[in-house]
């Protein structure tokens, strides 16, 4: 029979030979599993299950107490024990399981443990990857890795791994030259988890560092984990693509698509991101700055790939494009340093000795708190108005982060008690209306 007269097998006939493998190993294993040693085993771990279930219920608040009583602790020391105090019937049962194995294999025959020990591998494999699984951040995804390696590692325990991936191969549609099985696509999902799970875990680790940094700069510490975040996450991915097999070379025709899009269609996001790098690189603003945009006036909350977020002083965050921080007009209250002068504008009677209103204002703005003394203010007249001497009163204050108004109006509140004490008073215009009395005109009716 030559190869094109050859029977094809169909992937359905493929999928269905599997089954049918798999539900006589599931016989084989039931036909064991039925022997009279194997329940003996089956109560001695239910018994040991119990018994680690009780200790670990007398046991869990003396440690839970404890962990609270560990005050200088770090956060992270804090959270691991925590992780493990809540797994701790889990470990108790391990160690129990793994004991009573040992003690069996020495005193009666393999096969009288074998079934405990298939247990206890499983218990110990559970544990592990439980644990492992916390490093994960987002709950979706360290929810799903662990079911997963939960599943394959008791598939590979009981012995059916290579069934179950014969199985999952033929199950597969085949895209040009491509061939895309389940296998490939649960092992892409598994990997691609991993490795961003590792990925979050050293961008977190190295941005503490970078953070911890004093000699960096705070845009440049932006800049730093930002740039860290980028690599670790990019490098997860293809190294996932890569160890499932993925050919990468055609990903080079999807990056010049990816780039031909972005330049007709993602114009103000691409422009934002450059904004965003040239602002870290340039340290024109950082993290704690106070700036004024238009008509938001506040301190940087945050830098961002695509915005700065800004908080004011009544609670409101804004988020500004990169891009118009780069193309408009921004003040810097504490660019290079955080002394802020503030100008003050009123007017006294001319009846008022201006020398002396100049020192009431000078003392009076000088006690309030936030006003800075070794920059002392000074008060000057800046012309005669139709009803009142004008002076300007400047100070400085080293906190622009505590806000602007207020301290303008404690300083007026300063100047009006000042004023008052020593009989100096504030004119504002009056009118006076007189009613000549003359003979009005008749109305005719």
């Amino acid at each position: 029979m030559t190869p094109q007269e050859a029977p094809q097998h169909s992937p359905f006939d493929a999928l269905m030979a599997t089954l049918m493998d798999l539900l006589a190993l599931a016989d084989s294993f039931l036909a064991t599993f039925l022997r009279p040693w194997n329940f003996y085993q089956i109560g001695i771990a239910v018994a040991i299950f119990v018994f680690a279930h009780l200790l670990a219920g007398r046991l869990s608040p003396a440690i839970r107490d404890w962990l609270r009583s560990r005050e200088g602790w770090p956060t992270w020391r804090l959270r691991i024990f925590i992780v493990l105090q809540r797994r701790v019937r889990t470990m108790i049962f391990v160690a129990l399981i793994w004991l009573v194995v040992e003690v069996m294999k020495q005193t009666t025959w393999p096969s009288r443990s074998y079934l405990l020990a298939i247990i206890a591998e499983l218990a110990s494999a559970w544990l592990l990857i439980a644990l492992a699984t916390r490093l994960i951040g987002n709950p979706g995804a360290r929810t799903l890795l662990r079911y997963t390696a939960w599943i394959w590692v008791t598939i590979s325990i009981l012995g059916l791994a290579d069934e179950t991936r014969d199985m999952l191969e033929s199950v597969a549609i085949s895209i040009g030259t491509s061939r895309l099985s389940m296998w490939l696509i649960l092992q892409a999902i598994v990997l691609l988890i991993a490795l961003v799970a590792l990925a979050r875990f050293l961008a977190g680790a190295g941005a503490a560092s970078i953070r911890r940094n004093e000699t960096i700069s705070p845009s440049m510490q932006v800049l730093g984990v930002k740039f860290l975040q980028v690599c670790l996450y990019g490098a997860a991915f293809f190294l996932a693509l890569k160890l499932v097999g993925v050919d990468l070379t055609g990903l080079a025709v999807l990056s010049g698509a990816i780039g031909v899009g972005l330049g007709f269609g993602l114009q103000k996001v691409v422009s934002n991101l450059v904004s965003g790098i040239i602002i870290l690189l340039d340290k024109s603003i950082k993290p704690g700055d106070v700036i004024s945009l238009g008509e938001t006036f506040g301190w940087i909350n945050a830098l961002g790939a695509r915005y700065v977020s800004i908080t004011t002083r009544d609670g409101k965050e804004y988020l500004i494009p990169n891009e118009d921080l780069i193309t408009g007009q921004v003040v810097n209250w504490s660019h290079s340093n955080d002394f802020v002068r503030l100008d003050i504008f009123f007017g006294t009677s001319y009846g008022d000795d201006p020398h002396l209103v100049r020192r009431i204002a000078i003392d009076a703005a000088s006690g309030v708190s936030r006003v800075l003394t070794d920059r002392a203010p000074v008060c000057h007249v800046v012309g005669f108005g139709d009803s009142s001497v004008d002076y300007i009163l400047r100070f400085w204050i080293s906190d622009p982060t505590g806000g602007l108004t207020n301290i303008r109006g404690n300083v007026y509140l300063a100047l009006w008690d000042a004023f008052r004490s020593n009989g100096i008073s504030i004119p504002f215009p009056q009118r006076e209306v007189r009613v000549v009395n003359e003979t009005l005109p008749k109305i005719q009716t």
